[in-house]
C-alpha cells in the first residue's frame, strides 16, 4: 500500500501552487464540472442564506468559493478562512476582504485541530478537502467537529472526489471515464500524473459512506445536489 502524504507534504505542495488555484475561470481543471459546482454551491448558499453573517471556508485554498459567494451577497458577511498553506490564506484574504463589509480572518492549520468557535457558523464550505481524511475514526471525528461548529439549521456544503464501493464501478467511473477526461484535458502522461498524486495524497470515501456518517454524528438531512463520475457535491443540514 502506498504511504500517504503527510500534512507537511500537502502544505508544501499547496504553498507552491497559489496562482493555479486563484483562477475563477478554470477552477481546478483536473476536477470534473469544476466551474459548474463553483456556481451551483455558491448560488445555493446565496439562495438559502441571503443575509449570511458567519461563513467558514475550510481548506479554502486561494479562496475561489468564498470570492464567488461574496460576489452574490449583499450582506456584511464575516468570513473565517482556514488552510494549511499560509500563501493560500494570504491570497484568499487579499481577494475576499474587498468584497464584504464584514471581518475576514485567517487561521492556519488543520481544521480538525484548530480552536474554532462552536455553534458559530451558518455555513461551512469544504471543497476538495475531505478526501485528505484517512481512517474511519478520522472521518467521524472530522464530521462531528463540523457539526459542532455549525449553528442550529446551519449547513455544510461539500464538493469533492469520491470513491465507489463496488470495485467494478470504481474501475469504470474512475480509471476509465475519469482517466479519459484527464487524457482529453492534456494527455496520458498527465492522466498518470494525476492518478499518482491521488494515490499518494488522497483517501476518498463513497458518497453513501459520507451521508451515513453525517447522519450518525447528528446532521438531520443530507441532499446530493450533483454527481458526475467520481466527483460529488452535497449539502448537509444541522
Amino acid at each position: 500500500m502506498t504511504t500517504k502524504s503527510t500534512l507537511s507534504e500537502i502544505e508544501k505542495r499547496f504553498d507552491n501552487d497559489v496562482d493555479r488555484f486563484s483562477d475563477l475561470e478554470t477552477g481546478q481543471a483536473s476536477t470534473v464540472d469544476a466551474l459548474f459546482n463553483l456556481e451551483l454551491i455558491t448560488d445555493g448558499i446565496a439562495q438559502l442564506y441571503p443575509d449570511l453573517t458567519q461563513l467558514l471556508d475550510i481548506g479554502c485554498g486561494a479562496g475561489n468559493y468564498t470570492v464567488k459567494l461574496l460576489s452574490k451577497l449583499n450582506a456584511a458577511t464575516n468570513v473565517t478562512l482556514a488552510d494549511l498553506s499560509q500563501p493560500m490564506l494570504d491570497r484568499a484574504k487579499e481577494r475576499s476582504a474587498p468584497l464584504t463589509d464584514g471581518e475576514v480572518t485567517t487561521t492556519k492549520g488543520d481544521f480538525r485541530s484548530l480552536p474554532l468557535k462552536e455553534n458559530a457558523y451558518e455555513v461551512i464550505i469544504a471543497t476538495a478537502v475531505l478526501h485528505h481524511l484517512r481512517d474511519d475514526e478520522d472521518w467521524e471525528t472530522a464530521f462531528a467537529k463540523l457539526h459542532r461548529l455549525l449553528k442550529p439549521d446551519g449547513s455544510l456544503w461539500v464538493f469533492d472526489l469520491v470513491a465507489h464501493n463496488d470495485t467494478k464501478i470504481q474501475d469504470f467511473l474512475y480509471r476509465q471515464k475519469y482517466g479519459q477526461f484527464l487524457t482529453n484535458l492534456k494527455d496520458e502522461n498527465y492522466r498518470d500524473h494525476v492518478f499518482d498524486y491521488i494515490e499518494k495524497e488522497d483517501s476518498p470515501r463513497s458518497i453513501l459512506y459520507q451521508t451515513d456518517l453525517l447522519r450518525k454524528v447528528g446532521f438531520r438531512s443530507v441532499e446530493i445536489i450533483h454527481k458526475h463520475l467520481c466527483f460529488t457535491s452535497y449539502v448537509a443540514f444541522k
